[in-house]
């Protein structure tokens, strides 16, 4: 293999490429983009998977906060889903304080008091970071949000630094010979490659010539549209995606620096746009000016992978934006591909497959048990609940109803994005835990054990007098210039 070639120059574009070629320097890597082609949103989150990214390519992130006007990001803040506001943001700490695979930290946070939502470090709740960071030059969170257009550039950037060809170009048709691409005629000239990527969005233009198929979710999940509008800068900034309820669907709200994004994703079958944005205003006192309007379908492909093409990103899959799952999807797609490449054969290719169909399975049912709530306000929020679940969810919320999910819960892929610590978050939030059953649990464990786990938590939990404002943390370190390399 000497040439792979990526169709579309969106963030999963960038990302594959710069993933491949920093595995394969050897193996020339293209991306064909097309400046009429625009990219969606105008805010964009990460999930934990950027660091590992971020480390692989040798991307910096004091320079990547500078110029993607990046902010922070530690999880996701439910508000208004349920009783009462809840944080998902997994503490790696907590996540590590467990015996014999149980994650007993979790568990004897949940019995101390089963009405008070926080499993996370209140400075987080408050918009703060520790001093501590700055003096060991250290980034707290293994997330961001970013402003989406300047991401697009920076990534560009980086990826001509790594020596990746960047062509502007604007693919018409796609030739197909044995069942393989074969050759994409452009708008300026023709193109061959050994290996395709399609990055091409909702538009699929290479894997559907391939005969891929579209399977949706709509059965499961019923959002279909979103409108998208910046709102004005802050004076401190969220350490979180907002993501609040509203009568038809639900409302993000990204901190990037300088200004806000937003979007409200709901039901077509209940509101209409104008009826969306009339909600909108009257939540946020004041006009917004729509800057996109979307129209989409959860579901994903069939096969993503087919002979000499892979789909990664929205042309692969889409579920909705909640939980910010589609950067951490591509980069789990990529990831996963360089070790299927170069010298693939079809037992590859159906492994891949089946590795991305899991993935999904865990995405799809893990955005279902979000609306799980027990909110009955609207028409919406009554019949949402009445539709039917995947029984790979079902199966699990039966075991869930007598123990927490454990990670061999969980054992389908190593790719998956969402694990135990991250369901256990949406339960607790959602009252889907019995508290009950967690305390008897505790009983049987050794009273030295407890100890031990309560005196861990204290530790964990303890409140760090010494720190500053979000905002006022990023202003620090948009101002240096000893920037630290991997």
């Amino acid at each position: 293999m000497k040439t792979i070639t990526i169709v579309g120059g969106g963030t999963a574009g960038y990302i594959s490429a710069l993933i491949l070629k920093s595995r394969f320097n050897s193996i020339n890597v293209k991306i064909i983009k097309s400046d009429k082609i625009g990219i969606i949103g105008v805010g964009e989150g990460s999930t934990e998977h950027w660091k590992q990214f971020l480390i692989f390519t040798n991307i910096n992130e004091y320079e990547l906060i500078k110029e993607t006007d990046a902010t922070l990001k530690s999880g996701v803040m439910f508000k208004n889903w349920n009783n009462e506001d809840y944080l998902h943001s997994v503490n790696d700490d907590l996540l590590n304080l467990k015996f014999a695979q149980t994650l007993i930290g979790y568990k004897r946070l949940l019995s101390f008091n089963p009405k008070q939502k926080q499993l996370n470090n209140s400075l987080l709740w408050e918009n703060k970071v520790s001093k501590k960071f700055l003096s060991n030059n250290l980034i707290p969170t293994n997330q961001y949000h970013f402003n989406t257009f300047k991401l697009n550039n920076f990534l560009n950037k980086k990826s001509i630094e790594k020596g990746i060809v960047v062509i502007e170009d604007e693919i018409t048709n796609v030739e197909i010979k044995n069942n393989e691409i074969f050759k994409l005629n452009g708008i300026k000239k023709n193109y061959t490659s050994d290996f395709f990527i399609d990055c091409t969005g909702f538009k699929k233009l290479l894997i559907s010539k391939l005969g891929a198929k579209w399977i949706s979710y709509k059965k499961y999940l019923k959002m279909n549209e979103a409108i998208a509008f910046p709102t004005e800068d802050t004076d401190n900034y969220n350490i979180y995606t907002t993501a609040q309820a509203m009568d038809y669907g639900w409302l993000f709200q990204i901190p990037t620096y300088g200004r806000q994004g937003n979007g409200y994703i709901f039901d077509s079958n209940y509101i209409n746009v104008d009826k969306a944005q009339e909600e909108v205003e009257k939540l946020y006192c004041k006009k917004i000016n729509i800057a996109k309007h979307i129209k989409f379908e959860a579901g994903c492909l069939d096969k993503v992978w087919i002979n000499n093409c892979v789909a990664i990103g929205l042309s692969a899959n889409f579920v909705e934006p909640l939980e910010a799952t589609s950067i951490g999807t591509s980069i789990q797609q990529a990831f996963l591909l360089m070790h299927c490449l170069p010298f693939y054969n079809n037992k590859n290719i159906d492994f891949y497959n089946k590795q991305i169909e899991s993935i999904m399975d865990n995405i799809r049912d893990f955005i279902i048990l979000h609306y799980k709530t027990k909110k009955t306000n609207t028409n919406f929020w009554k019949d949402i609940k009445q539709l039917e679940i995947p029984d790979t969810l079902k199966n699990n919320l039966e075991k869930w109803k007598t123990r927490l999910p454990i990670k061999e819960d969980f054992l389908q892929s190593n790719y998956l994005l969402f694990y135990e610590s991250n369901w256990i978050h949406i339960l607790y939030g959602l009252n889907l835990i019995n508290i009950d059953n967690i305390n008897k649990t505790l009983n049987y464990f050794n009273v030295n054990h407890i100890k031990y786990v309560d005196k861990k938590i204290k530790e964990i939990f303890k409140y760090d007098n010494n720190n500053i404002n979000h905002k006022e943390y990023l202003n620090i370190i948009r101002n240096k210039n000893d920037w630290i390399y991997y």
